[in-house]
């Protein structure tokens, strides 16, 4: 179903963007795997470098997205303004590079330099990217094409996670690491040679020249949108869910349930990849298929996919027998992204077109940065306080965060979508 104030052109799906939406969803995948690896080998660095649960949070935490943000902002202000094909690819090599390089690490303190300089690379993907798509797809395509750019996360666990897993099982973590860097380096010259520049759907481009300040001047301007700001705290409630998640449930199953590495790596990977793309597709689809005049849904749906997690990752984290947690994990893995490419795409709606890396950068900051300032480095605090009394079970617990934090996000999104239809109609697109 169609809206039916939308022109035929802007009903039909560009078959000319698909090439460039499937290279820039492989891009993505490695963004995705490459940052998810060390949640699956820190059980053995943990082992070697006999590091703390709260030093291993802040590590796989808080390492990576002090520059996975901060430098985000910057990167999406240039992105607004320069080649945004240019810039992926650049990223691509370095953080490509950065996780073969994390493979040769001897301490704690040189694992950290590497997870930092990951994410400065890391930084250059997602805001250039979701703005790309943007322009190459109408408005009314824009949710499904995000989606199929979302399961990203869910290829790389179906595909990639299982390999890495075995990898890692039985030739250790770091091979694992070298083995894992090596095909982002090869997609770069696929992306140069085969993705062009998107013309993009304004007059002219903002001029290059700027400032911190012009930065600072337009994160503002964003913050006075009363419903890019419920997103913005809801999407940094479920980055608390998705990074703690990521983060600890190798953990999890390893402790609790006693499973090797390439046990969690065969099951989680697989039923978290496909179980996922089936959530974010079936999302995709659904919003896709919204009249015009029902605008609001394209935000409400994802806010009760956000709801429904809440009961489900409780559902894993406590369930005892194999069919209740797994059945947990499935539903878990279901609604948790169901959220992310909708958001994105009302997020491009509901701001300037020359805004939309940065607001998609600024969304980045809060699910990163701050999600993980409530995620990964909580539950290893937490881990490490209650495990004197609980021991291994300390865990099951201390990841309840992740079962509270997506029923406060779906109420932030109930609260985005009574404007978003205010906000969308207000600005089409077109020059400003």
């Amino acid at each position: 179903m169609t809206g039916p104030n939308l022109a035929p052109e802007d009903q039909r799906w560009p078959w000319r963007a698909t090439w460039p939406l499937v290279i820039l969803t492989l891009m993505s995948v490695f963004n995705y795997l490459d940052r998810s690896l060390l949640g699956l080998a820190l059980p053995l660095i943990k082992r070697e470098f006999g590091s703390s649960d709260t030093v291993l949070g802040l590590v796989s935490g808080m390492a990576f997205v002090l520059l996975y943000s901060l430098i985000g902002l910057p990167i999406a202000w240039l992105a607004d303004r320069a080649n945004r094909r240019n810039i992926i690819a650049a990223g691509l090599a370095f953080w490509s590079l950065m996780t073969l390089a994390t493979g040769y690490v001897s301490s704690i303190l040189q694992l950290a330099a590497a997870r930092l300089l990951l994410g400065a690379g890391e930084a250059a993907a997602l805001p250039p990217a979701n703005s790309m798509i943007a322009d190459l797809f109408p408005k009314s395509r824009r949710p499904l094409a995000m989606a199929i750019f979302g399961t990203a996360n869910s290829i790389a666990f179906i595909g990639l996670f299982p390999i890495a897993g075995w990898i890692a099982q039985h030739y250790g973590w770091r091979a694992m690491f070298i083995a894992m860097g090596i095909p982002g380096l090869v997609l770069v010259p696929v992306l140069l040679l085969t993705v062009r520049e998107p013309a993009r759907l304004i007059a002219s481009p903002p001029r290059l020249k700027g400032s911190a300040k012009a930065v600072l001047l337009g994160i503002a301007e964003l913050f006075r949108n009363r419903c890019y700001v419920w997103i913005f705290i809801g999407v940094t409630l479920m980055g608390a869910n998705v990074w703690a998640a990521g983060a600890w449930t190798p953990t999890f199953f390893t402790r609790v349930h006693g499973m090797s590495l390439a046990e969690v790596a065969g099951i989680v990977g697989p039923v978290r990849g496909v179980v996922s793309a089936a959530g974010i597709l079936v999302g995709g689809l659904l919003i896709d298929r919204i009249p015009a005049d029902r605008l609001a849904w394209r935000v409400l749906l994802p806010a009760l996919a956000c709801i429904a997690a809440g009961p489900a990752e409780a559902l894993l984290l406590l369930g005892e027998s194999r069919p209740i947690w797994f059945a947990g994990l499935a539903a878990a893995s279901f609604f948790t992204l169901i959220h992310q490419g909708p958001i994105y795409a009302a997020i491009t709606n509901i701001v300037r077109t020359d805004q939309r890396a940065l607001a998609i950068a600024m969304i980045l900051l809060g699910a990163s940065f701050l999600g993980n300032a409530i995620g990964p480095t909580a539950v290893g605090m937490i881990n490490d306080a209650l495990q004197p009394s609980l021991g291994d079970e300390a865990i099951r617990y201390s990841m309840l965060l992740i079962a509270i934090t997506p029923l406060l996000a779906g109420l932030c999104l109930i609260a985005a979508a009574r404007s978003y239809a205010a906000y969308a109609e207000r600005l089409p697109d077109s020059p400003t």
